[in-house]
């Protein structure tokens, strides 16, 4: 099963998408296909049998019976015979539809692992492009959009064998009666052609909506917490109506357009057995046909007329399943601006890391204009240190620890680590030595070992023991909590975290980097939810303990006072740089922005503390 996806989307137009999808399904799942087929060719073939075996009844036994030629025991002979036809014709049925349950689950599980191992590659600033709803929506309902047409397919292409038995035993019978019966393909070809023409831009609105009404759920269960203090229940219930009311036009527009076109294909098969019975019986009076023919000939296509609504079932999933399939394909075919290198070790193999910006810069497009970000940054850091990035907001610092995490490549110049552009690393090398702990700290819906180790137990093989876990936990603070929690290091976090404070979830993700011992800690204002004796403490505890360098996004004077020394950028560009002591007195702009952010702390620390004496 490919994991990677290139050119994944549809050639062509409407119908070469159409035929294309279909054989792409059936060559992804083979082996289960051929089976589906095998099962709907042999139904095919037993229906047509089954039309002969009542013909034959007929005219043998029925007719010989009522006429007092043969006794009424011989039917018993003809009814065996029925019962094994009619048994090994439900045996075919289950086949078919077990297997073909088996292909359009198997085809679903290949979109979403094609989505998700996309989504994981595609570098931040893609993702925000695109709503978190509209990305569920595409590995959930357009994933199970694209499949639709798979579930009655095997059956219309068993129909198709069918159909080509059928027209033999009704050529073979009479040529006039098989003319009859096949004058309804050309009409469901016609009928088809309009259902397309209308259908198509129906579920395509359908399909955007449904990604749409997502976008504007998940939005207000994120945002549950900011609706109820804003007071915005009532308007964001609006918005939600009003997008639900969309999606339900849409869909029933969808249903009128399919109200419309299916009773044709319904009442098809009928004008054809109507018109079967007709030329039947006139030929019957010309002396060509006998009474069996006639009752096997409209059995069969009374047998057929579901079968043949198979092509309208098939046909009335195509439009869905081609738009949800090119929705997927958006994404799976998107290409990736951040590739990785070839290079699976970091020079040098052990100790902590260098680090080096030379003539760095990084520039986003907008609105077809050149915004910059970072201009001609450069500085070096040595293996050991710890170095604090300082500025104020919008200043190019987690654009500048996000290059050094490669998750962003700059515009020009080079980000080094230990002796090698990050460029030729492979991600594996790269997130094996060098971790980076985000603001936003991330808690899954697991266990506290589990979102430490990130490893899933019995799915992937232990590389930390419990030792190297509650280490960690120590370094970051959070090991008393944790103690303290009914299971401990089994202990349940609840969705995102819900169970914990914005201050333990941070501790949590910085547990997480350093139960990894990284060469290389990248702290992007991962402590601004802490007190600050608590971030006093895990600091002081990397530096005691952990044998690695050292570069953190800070907003404290006193994490400044920490770090051997201090970037301070502004706009963009490094204005100053040193300790912290020395940039207060040569920087006027870096004092007042550290004077600022001690105040702004005082300010909080007051808050906390009035609120705690409120609550005592």
């Amino acid at each position: 099963m490919t994991k990677k996806a290139t050119l994944y989307g549809l050639p062509g137009g409407q119908i070469v998408k159409s035929v294309v999808l279909m054989a792409r399904g059936i060559r992804h799942e083979k082996a289960i296909y051929v089976l589906a087929i095998g099962a709907s060719a042999l139904f095919g073939g037993l229906t047509v049998l089954l039309s002969r075996v009542l013909g034959w009844l007929t005219d043998s036994t029925l007719l010989p019976i009522l006429a007092g030629t043969k006794p009424a025991a011989a039917v018993w002979a003809g009814a065996g015979v029925l019962f094994a036809v009619v048994v090994a014709l439900a045996l075919s049925i289950a086949g078919r539809r077990i297997f073909a349950a088996m292909g359009v689950f198997a085809l679903q599980a290949r979109h979403r692992e094609v989505l998700s191992a996309k989504l994981v590659e595609l570098p931040p600033q893609w993702h925000r492009q695109y709503s978190t709803g509209r990305l569920l929506s595409n590995v959930s309902s357009d994933a199970e959009a694209a499949t639709a047409v798979y579930n009655p397919l095997p059956y219309a292409l068993g129909v198709v064998i069918m159909l080509g038995i059928s027209a033999y035993a009704l050529f073979s019978v009479d040529v006039w009666l098989a003319w009859a019966a096949m004058a309804i393909i050309p009409l469901m070809i016609a009928a088809n052609v309009v259902f397309q023409k209308y259908m198509t831009p129906a579920v395509t609105r359908a399909q955007e909506l449904r990604g749409e009404v997502a976008e504007v759920a998940h939005e207000s269960f994120e945002g549950a917490t900011l609706v109820k203090a804003m007071a915005t229940a009532d308007t964001e219930q609006d918005r939600f109506t009003a997008k639900t009311q969309e999606l339900r036009h849409a869909n029933v527009r969808v249903g009128v357009v399919r109200a419309m076109f299916d009773p044709i294909i319904e009442a098809l098969p009928n004008v054809g057995s109507l018109a079967v019975l007709l030329v039947g019986v006139f030929r019957a009076a010309q002396g060509h046909l006998g009474p069996g023919d006639i009752v096997g000939a409209a059995y069969l296509l009374s047998l057929l007329a579901v079968p043949v609504r198979s092509f309208g079932w098939v046909l009335a999933d195509l439009p869905r399943s081609v738009i949800g399939f090119d929705r997927v394909a958006t994404v799976a075919d998107t290409q990736n601006t951040i590739v990785p290198g070839q290079e699976a070790e970091l020079v040098p193999h052990t100790g902590p890391l260098g680090v080096q910006f030379d003539k760095v810069a990084y520039a986003v497009v907008e609105d077809d204009a050149e915004i910059e970000i970072l201009r001609d940054v450069s500085f070096n850091v040595a293996p050991g240190q710890v170095v604090a990035l300082m500025g104020k907001t919008g200043s190019g610092k987690t654009t500048a620890v996000s290059l050094l995490a490669r998750l962003l490549d700059p515009t020009s110049g080079a980000v080094t680590v230990g002796d090698q552009d990050v460029k030729v690393l492979s991600r594996a090398a790269l997130s094996r030595d060098v971790v980076m702990v985000a603001q936003s700290a991330f808690i899954f819906d697991d266990s506290v070992r589990a979102n430490i180790t990130l490893e899933s137990p019995g799915v992937t093989p232990s590389q930390f023991s419990d030792a190297q876990v509650w280490q960690a936990l120590e370094l970051a603070q959070i090991a008393n909590h944790v103690r303290g929690l009914e299971g401990q290091l089994e202990a349940k976090l609840g969705e995102a975290g819900s169970n914990l404070s914005g201050g333990q979830r941070q501790r949590l993700a910085i547990a997480r980097a350093l139960v990894r011992s990284p060469r290389l800690l990248i702290l992007d204002d991962a402590t601004s939810a802490l007190d600050p004796e608590v971030e006093q403490a895990i600091l002081g505890g990397l530096r005691s303990i952990l044998d690695t360098t050292v570069i953190m996004v800070a907003y404290r004077a006193a994490s400044a006072k920490m770090a051997d020394q201090v970037v301070f950028l502004s706009d963009g560009e490094i204005v100053a740089a040193g300790t912290h002591e020395q940039l207060l007195k040569t920087s006027a702009q870096y004092a007042e922005l550290a004077l600022a952010y001690e105040r702004q702390t005082s300010d909080r620390e007051l808050a906390e503390r009035e609120r705690a004496q409120e609550d005592a």
